[in-house]
């Protein structure tokens, strides 16, 4: 069955990252709303009727950048521990489990804190229903098979075989990798082939970009992702806009951070990450005429919540599943606009990107399949990294046809 919740909106106060060690000693860090106090209380009632019944059961819950699904994910797992059930905190992305770990040092042993974050990958090794409850957070960055070696046989049927209940929290816009294999019809037919009972969730509630549903819909639109209505900037607060020099980005963002120390720049991965300098800040990765940052280093505190990352360029594997109060977004030569129309060209990423590896390949098999992939990958991408934000994106295009586009887009808006 399919539940539509439409309503609700929250102001943002709080970054998920910043409140999770409270969240574990029990405080409630947010007010969830209608459409987050459905799922969640939801997710409580079924973890315990699967206890009762015995019966296998999987919960879907689709939303976009910003709808509470890490804020639902974490606050079910703190609840569902403290009624005695045995289960994990599953996301695919390093980053978010890496701040969680660091936020979290001092309250409780690592090892503990290691096994309430997971990774995906090693669950092809266990019994099933070893869990009472897993709940799977990023589910769209779930892959085939696990690990460098690509062990295992499929991630979502281990995933469903190792739980008596599992949750997956997915946003379909935010699939960033080549071999990024969670979907919904996959969740589907993974249930659907272990005898579990599917229950699917819809979120609309906004905790990121200032509460507006709208200027989410207005990106997907603008990056031709889907067709959406129309948007008006005026009837919100969040501030976006297009900024003509990479360094007058960098300013901006510097002086946001100074505010509160929650502001980064971003960037598509069009510049190498060069081995030799990955600790070094003085090292120039990505150089624009006369505008010269590094990459996020290599060591040290995650990028996130570093004091010295604002000096420092993120990209969407250091930032997906986090936010900040503002990000500066430089949209590298992968995305152009030509001929009226948005182009992607993975050629243009860097050779130390991982994400596009095995396009080039695909090419050569199936050319408008390998299209349509690339497209996914980098529009997906650049949408990630612009709803990064809960009160402000700045952007800078490399391509200026892009960036008159995207003024344009923003005109009509």
């Amino acid at each position: 069955m399919l539940f539509l919740i439409e309503n609700g909106r929250i102001r943002p106060s709080k970054s998920l990252q910043d409140c999770i060690s409270s969240m574990l000693d029990g405080n409630q860090e947010f007010t969830m709303l209608d459409t987050q106090k459905v799922v969640y209380e939801e997710i409580l009632y079924m973890a315990k009727l699967c206890q009762k019944d015995k019966k296998k059961r999987v919960m879907i819950a689709k939303g976009g950048s910003g709808t509470g699904k890490s804020v639902i994910a974490v606050n079910a797992m703190v609840n569902l521990l403290k009624e005695d059930m045995f289960g994990q905190y599953i996301t695919k992305n390093a980053a978010p489990r890496n701040v969680y770990i660091d936020r979290l040092a001092g309250k409780m042993k690592k090892n503990k804190i290691k096994s309430l974050f997971a990774a995906p990958d090693k669950f092809y090794q266990q019994q099933p229903n070893d869990y009472d409850f897993l709940i799977v957070d990023e589910a769209h960055r779930l892959r085939e098979k696990s690990g460098m070696f690509q062990k295992g046989e499929n991630q979502i049927q281990e995933l469903i075989s190792s739980s008596l209940f599992t949750v997956f929290f997915i946003d379909p816009y935010q699939r960033v990798h080549f071999r990024d294999f969670g979907s919904i019809s996959e969740f589907q037919k993974q249930a659907q082939l272990q005898n579990a009972e599917v229950i699917q969730y819809e979120l609309h509630s906004q905790f990121r970009c200032n509460g507006s549903d709208g200027y989410l819909a207005w990106i997907r639109n603008m990056l031709q992702l889907e067709e959406t209505a129309n948007f008006n900037f005026k009837d919100i607060s969040f501030d976006f806009r297009v900024i003509d020099d990479p360094n007058e980005l960098r300013a901006m963002i510097c002086e946001k951070n100074d505010e509160s120390g929650k502001a980064r720049i971003l960037a598509g991965y069009c510049w190498e990450w060069e081995k030799a300098g990955r600790s070094d800040p003085n090292h120039d990765d990505i150089v624009i005429g006369d505008f010269k940052m590094s990459w996020n280093l290599d060591a040290g505190d995650p990028y996130a919540i570093s004091q010295g990352s604002v000096h420092q360029v993120g990209c969407i594997h250091t930032t997906q599943g986090l936010e900040f109060d503002y990000v500066g977004v430089i949209i590298g030569e992968d995305l152009r606009y030509e001929n009226n129309e948005l182009v992607t060209d993975y050629r243009q990423r860097a050779k130390t990107d991982s994400s596009v590896k095995g396009l080039k390949k695909l090419y050569r098999e199936n050319p408008e399949k390998a299209k349509h992939i690339e497209r996914q990958i980098i529009l997906n991408t650049y949408y990630t990294l612009m709803t990064r934000g809960m009160k402000g994106c700045y952007i800078y295009c490399c391509d200026s046809e892009l960036q008159k586009y995207i003024k344009m887009s923003i005109a009509d808006a």
